[in-house]
């Protein structure tokens, strides 16, 4: 009985409590009570961490987009995750391709030019494959858990103490309230008593209605030195914790960090692996012609090529050498005759489009970019790329 005594006791408490913030907040919106402003050190500590979540959440969704662009499969991990299993592995793109490639070329015959490119192609989409499933692992590990773990503990804990800290600002302004408006009536009641209203029989006294109104006010003012010190208490513990903002940002930095060199390691493992291809195929047309048989090997554009050196020469240390038949044709002076092994359609005026096996003149010029020379057929004249020429002797 005495259990029940006290819940009913608690319960009332608490209705008491939450229908006097809910009259403050609506005489805050309404412009008829004061309300207590926070520092301006405490406001931007507060405009900072939800700038920091809201970011986090959007960096952290779309990297995931990025690892995985297939909606059902971030599905299927994120209630894998939530019900703390582990999510069965799955063939991704590029293997998958590499697999219908080596069975293509196999079927198609190991001797022959196409099957013997498509399986070398099938076995280079596999271990970019592999190295996809390995940015994938590392960057989760590396640069997604830790967002995840702000998102879902630190800054919950923070969005807990900062709505304790609005309902005790809230107590505390209603407090303000019901002292002014103790002081009031007290006021009131004491011009009211110090006045003699002559009646008939009586004279009108009200000094107890007087002492009564000065006991509430003796009440109300007690009442908001507690909620004072209840508000300035709360208020330290959320700056403390939103002081840890600046360490969240160098912890994230330091997580940045790690999923740009996961994601250089990758690409340069991808590069490597083209490059090694595009070698593989680029003997396929002179080692097949002997037999009769045409075959097309697919060649990056020049382009690329210069991006891509470049970016790996400043990253992974990797060194692109060309053949020594196409460094002797950049040192010649004079011009020479030379194969073209791939089709090449011109990207502007200033190139020439070329078609796979016909014989043009090329010659180098100074100042023209390494990977390009001059090219000339008939009365045609542009830049060629230097990765699809064979010099002929």
């Amino acid at each position: 009985m005495n259990i029940m005594d006290f819940n009913v006791k608690k319960l009332a408490a608490d209705a008491g409590t939450f229908l006097s913030r809910a009259v403050q907040f609506t005489e805050e919106k309404l412009g008829q009570a004061e309300k207590t402003e926070l520092d301006a050190h405490l406001e931007n500590l507060l405009s900072k961490a939800e700038c920091t979540k809201i970011w986090t959440e959007k960096i952290m969704k779309q990297t995931e987009v990025l690892l995985q662009p297939n909606p059902n499969a971030r599905i299927e991990e994120f209630v894998y995750e939530k019900l703390d299993r582990k999510a069965p592995s799955r063939i991704n793109n590029p293997e998958l391709l590499g697999q219908y490639m080596i069975d293509a070329g196999t079927e198609f015959g190991p001797g022959t030019a196409y099957g013997n490119a498509l399986i070398k192609c099938g076995e280079t989409q596999k271990r970019i494959g592999t190295a996809d499933r390995e940015l994938i692992q590392t960057s989760a590990l590396n640069f997604l858990t830790p967002l995840r773990n702000f998102i879902e503990g630190d800054y919950k804990t923070i969005a807990k103490e900062r709505k304790l800290l609005q309902n005790k600002r809230l107590d505390l302004d209603a407090a303000k309230t019901r002292l002014k408006k103790a002081k009031a009536a007290e006021t009131r009641a004491s011009q009211l008593n110090s006045a003699r209203l002559e009646g008939d029989n009586i004279m009108v006294n009200f000094s107890y209605m007087l002492n009564f109104l000065h006991v509430k006010w003796l009440k109300s003012e007690q009442e908001l030195r507690i909620t004072q010190s209840e508000f300035d208490r709360q208020a330290e513990i959320t700056r403390l914790l939103l002081e840890g903002i600046s360490s969240t940002h160098a912890h994230h930095l330091r997580c940045l960090n790690d999923f740009v060199e996961a994601q250089m390691t990758y690409y340069a493992q991808c590069y490597q692996y083209m490059l090694d291809l595009q070698k593989q195929l680029g003997s396929f047309p002179s080692n097949y012609c002997n037999n009769n048989q045409t075959s097309v090997a697919p060649a990056p554009s020049a382009s690329s090529n210069v991006i891509g050196s470049s970016a790996l020469s400043s990253t992974s240390g990797l060194v692109i050498t060309s053949p020594s038949n196409l460094i002797d044709l950049k040192e010649c002076s004079g011009s020479r005759k030379a194969r073209v092994l791939y089709d090449y359609d011109a990207a502007n005026s200033s190139e020439l489009s070329l078609l796979a096996d016909e014989v043009i003149t090329v010659f180098s010029v100074v100042g023209m970019d390494s990977d390009w020379l001059m090219g000339e057929r008939g009365n045609q004249k542009g830049r060629v790329p230097i990765t699809y020429l064979e010099l002929l002797n």
